[in-house]
């Protein structure tokens, strides 16, 4: 039996924001399983809405609506430096996903037995995704909430995530904050925050060339 699809609902209504009101949404947008993209310029309000989202985050107005098993990887995790990635899958995965987690930090060229404060941010990186990656639960939705998650990552890397990104697309919704760094990159669907609004843009051959031009 397939597991639940997971889903994220952000209400009409929805205000984001500290002290005052970042970024809203006019129209109800509803997230599903697979990839989904979160765009704006610096200081817009991505982490403020990926927080929102997670719940450490009280919205200014409205409620999100969450069904699934949620993991928030914020871009600044960090683990003590003394310890290796190793230690980390053991301490924090599954041991039946212990194998494939470590199979795959070598086929990414990440070595699990140097102190993570001796790895580079690339590295470091690859232990963050690696742990939230392998945690997600077979027998219901999950949610993953990623915050600039390519940050530093060689395009080999990259690729390998992305590859078990498709594969996983039916229970698990990836909402992933990132600065695209190529026009051709796929966006099937997007969340954009321009001018203190949230919009949700999906289409087939949707790329970052096209998107960007709605970004000022």
């Amino acid at each position: 039996m397939s597991a639940p699809s997971p889903s994220i609902r952000l209400p009409a209504g929805l205000a984001i924001g500290y002290r005052s009101t970042l970024a809203g949404l006019r129209d109800e947008v509803t997230l599903t399983g697979g990839t989904h993209y979160l765009l704006a310029r610096n200081g817009r309000g991505k982490t403020t809405l990926l927080r929102t989202i997670a719940g450490t985050l009280k919205p200014r107005d409205g409620r999100v609506t969450r069904d699934g098993y949620l993991q928030y990887l914020p871009e600044d995790l960090r683990f003590d430096a003394e310890i290796t990635p190793a230690t980390i899958f053991r301490t924090l995965l599954p041991r039946h996903r212990l194998k494939p987690a470590l199979d795959l930090a070598r086929d990414i060229e990440l070595d699990v037995r140097k102190p993570y404060g001796r790895l580079s941010t690339g590295n470091r990186r690859k232990t963050s995704l690696i742990v939230a990656e392998f945690s997600t639960r077979e027998d219901t939705g999950n949610i993953l909430l990623l915050d600039e998650p390519f940050s530093g990552l060689d395009a080999f890397a990259r690729a390998a995530f992305e590859d078990i990104w498709k594969k996983s697309a039916g229970n698990v919704l990836r909402l992933v904050s990132c600065h695209p760094d190529y026009d051709s990159m796929a966006m099937a669907s997007a969340l954009l925050i321009e001018s203190g609004n949230i919009t949700h843009h999906q289409s087939g051959g949707q790329t970052w060339d096209t998107l960007k031009q709605l970004l000022n």
